[in-house]
Formats: structure tokens, C-alpha cells, sequence
């Protein structure tokens, strides 16, 4: 009853901590932001989102009355370009910038010449879609004493025939886009679980530092608890609201369409990080006598963990990377985008072991000083 008192009284504070509560909102806001970030740059950079998404009507194109009637003027056609005729080039390239964001017109020679807009944000898709209906064109020029069917034959060598398997396990994506699955899954949905152990390392060692700001942590220290109680009952509040953040922002991004599996194990996961995180938390506070010297610390610390967990997404280590399929947020992401957990179990037991250890030696740290203080 009286861990659960304890434990009561750091959830009343947290709750109460109008900080706190906007650091969740915040949390809210990055989620949505980078979900609406990866949505926009994904339909901007792949050509099929643009014309599913009715975006092609941004991307005019003007054109020379040569490329009027031909083949090529088709294939511009064909990739939803919005075409806009002028009477000469020069009239097209005046409205480069303008009216359009690329001219498109032939040379003397029948090849293709385009003229782009580099400042257009849709610079990299409009160049692919001009590029395609170029190169179709070319491939039609150079073919053209031959049927019908052979240039198509020609032009599409390979007929590839797929068949999907596991269909019935198969979650719908928000965007079946490289660069939507890589940005989301490859960086912010570790990000966005991870980010509220952060915080509550952080909710740890504010509470344990402010009893001793306010001369409370000798009397917390003569109540009837035992070290471990103290230590239980000023985590757990924290490893709870902590899951219960994660667990919402996974909901949250199911309703996004950006469906996690194996769930289960991802919570086992993040269990025992929040263990970690919060033992962190409790050997600063054991350590330092000021909130100054704490946030000092615990800002130095959660740099470095940031590093260690998020630098092995972007960048090959070399010498290091072997190591690489042990680093927590690996662990995620592969768990969050796979259906078979073969292998993982294993993975995860040096996190797993390394945050109870932290959590141990913290432990130890914090009833150490408390008998110095007693």
C-alpha cells in the first residue's frame, strides 16, 4: 500500500506538470507533421502517387507547334503532362518560370530538347515523366519501319509475372511509396516510440533532484520504504504514461495506415528501454544536487543514446555494422515491418540485458546514496 501510495503521488504530479502535458502535444504535433511531411514528398517524388493524387495538373509543360500531332506530343499526353502550346520557342521559354515549369520541343536534328525550370519543387518528377515520354519517342523514331506490335514487343522485353503471397496477412499502407515506407518506418516510428522513454529519463531525475532541492529526500529517505520501494514507486508512473504514449502513437499511426507488426514483441522492447531509460534518470539523480547539474547531465547522456540509436539508420559503420542488428532501434524497425520474428528473439537479449544491467547498477547507486545521506 504504500509503493502504491508513493507511486499515486508521482502520477499526481506528472499529470499535474503542465510541461509534461505540452511535451505530449508536441509529441501529437511531430507525428502528424512527419506523417504529412513523408506523405506530400512522396506524391512529389513518384510519379504514379502525383497521378493518383490529382497532382499532374500542377505539372504544365510548354510545347512548339512541331511537337503538335507527333508521337512525342502522345507520350506527354500519356503521362498526364499538362500541355500548353506556344508559337515559338521563344515564346515558350519566356513563360519558363511562369506559366510553365519545363518547354519541351524538337531540335533540327528530331531529337528532343527540354528546357526545365530548376526552382520548380516538382523539378524531380516532372524531369522523370519528360524523360520517359522522351525516351519512348526515341525508341519509336529509331523503330519506325517496323510493326506495331514488334516496337512494343521491343519496347517492353520483359514480361514479368508476379504472384502475391500471404495476401490475407497483408496490411494496407497510406502510400505505396520507397520513399513513404523508408522515412516513416526507417526513421519515425523508432523516433516517435523511442521519444517518450526520453522524456521520462528526463521526469525521473526531475523528481528525484527536486526532493533533494527541497530538503524532502532525507525524510522520503526515513519513511517506512525501503530503497527499492522508493526507487518502484518513482518509476513506475513514469514506465507506465510512457507505454501508454507509445501504445497511443502506434494506434495513432494504424489509423494513418502505417500498421506495425508484431506488436507484441515491440512492447516488450520498449519495456525494458523504458527500464533502461529510467535507470539512467535515477543514477543522475544519485549522483547530482541540483536541477542545473541534472539537466546538464541528462541532456549530455540522451545526446550520446541518440547517437547510438539513430546514427546506424542512415550510415554504414563499417567495422561496427555487424554490431548494428543489436541496436534497439534496428531491432524495431525490422519487428515493425516484418511478419516473421525468426532471429529477433535473439537479437533483442543483448538490449534486453544491457537496460536491466543499467537499471541494477542504478539501483545500487541510488541506496548507496542514500545511506551516505542517512
Amino acid at each position: 500500500m504504500k509503493l502504491v501510495a508513493l507511486a499515486k503521488k508521482e502520477a499526481y504530479d506528472i499529470l499535474t506538470n503542465r510541461v509534461y502535458i505540452l511535451l505530449v502535444i508536441v509529441q501529437v504535433i511531430i507525428l502528424l507533421g512527419s506523417f504529412a511531411l513523408a506523405s506530400v514528398s512522396s506524391i512529389a517524388l513518384d510519379p504514379e502517387l502525383m497521378d493518383k493524387w490529382g497532382g499532374s495538373q500542377f505539372l504544365k509543360v510548354g510545347v512548339t507547334p512541331d511537337i503538335q500531332g507527333t508521337v512525342l506530343e502522345k507520350n506527354l499526353k500519356e503521362e498526364n503532362l499538362k500541355l500548353v502550346y506556344y508559337n515559338d520557342l521563344q515564346s515558350a521559354n519566356k513563360a519558363l518560370g511562369s506559366e510553365t515549369s519545363a518547354t519541351v520541343y524538337l531540335k533540327e536534328d528530331g531529337d528532343v530538347g527540354v528546357n526545365i525550370d530548376a526552382g520548380s519543387i516538382f523539378y524531380t518528377i516532372l524531369s522523370e515523366k519528360i524523360r520517359r515520354a522522351s525516351r519512348s519517342y526515341n525508341i519509336e523514331r529509331s523503330l519506325a519501319d517496323l510493326p506495331d506490335d514488334e516496337i512494343k514487343r521491343i519496347k517492353n522485353p520483359i514480361n514479368l509475372s508476379i504472384v502475391e503471397m500471404n495476401t490475407e496477412k497483408r496490411l494496407k499502407i497510406a502510400f505505396e511509396s520507397p520513399y513513404f515506407i523508408g522515412i516513416m518506418y526507417g526513421f519515425m516510428v523508432p523516433f516517435i516510440l523511442f521519444l517518450p522513454f526520453f522524456l521520462g529519463s528526463n521526469i525521473v531525475t526531475d523528481s528525484i533532484v527536486g526532493e533533494k532541492e527541497r530538503k524532502t529526500f532525507e525524510v522520503l529517505l526515513m519513511a517506512p520504504l525501503s530503497p527499492s520501494m522508493i526507487i518502484f514507486g518513482k518509476i513506475i508512473p513514469v514506465v507506465l504514461f510512457s507505454l501508454l504514449q507509445s501504445f497511443a502513437w502506434a494506434v495513432i499511426l494504424f489509423l494513418l495506415h502505417v500498421p506495425l507488426y508484431n506488436l507484441s514483441l515491440i512492447f516488450l522492447l520498449l519495456f525494458f528501454m523504458a527500464l533502461g531509460f529510467a535507470g539512467v534518470g535515477i543514477f543522475i539523480s544519485s549522483v547530482v544536487d541540483s536541477t542545473k547539474e541534472a539537466n546538464s547531465a541528462i541532456t549530455i547522456v540522451l545526446f550520446i543514446a541518440t547517437f547510438i540509436l539513430f546514427v546506424p539508420l542512415f550510415m554504414d559503420l563499417g567495422f561496427f555494422q555487424p554490431f548494428m542488428d543489436f541496436i534497439p532501434t534496428v531491432i524495431l524497425v525490422k519487428l515493425s515491418t516484418q511478419q516473421s520474428v525468426m532471429g529477433f528473439l535473439v537479437d533483442m537479449l543483448p538490449s534486453l540485458s544491457f537496460s536491466i544491467l543499467v537499471f541494477a547498477l542504478s539501483a545500487v547507486s541510488f541506496k548507496r546514496e542514500g545511506l551516505i545521506r542517512l
